[in-house]
């Protein structure tokens, strides 16, 4: 299967980067995953992954697991 990308909104981060660190290590931790980058001034998380091993829900429920609102993915084109 071929990787798939996704953006989701992390609402709530400070521009001070130590929520983004923590959402980019909890995430990039996640099986499936394969890279994140949190872009904390525009509160927004791009995750590459792969669909066969995880799902851009279970990605959205970690962030708020983390405290973070964040909405229905918005997926990126390959």
């Amino acid at each position: 299967m071929h990787p798939a990308k996704v953006s989701l909104p992390v609402i709530g981060l400070s521009l001070g980067g130590c929520g983004a660190l923590t959402v980019e290590r909890v995430l990039t931790r996640l099986d499936g995953v394969l890279r994140v980058y949190v872009n904390p001034a525009m509160e927004v998380a791009y995750v590459d992954y792969d669909p066969g091993h995880i799902t851009d829900d279970e990605i959205a429920k970690t962030i708020r697991e983390l405290g973070y609102e964040t909405a229905l993915p918005r997926r990126s084109p390959l």
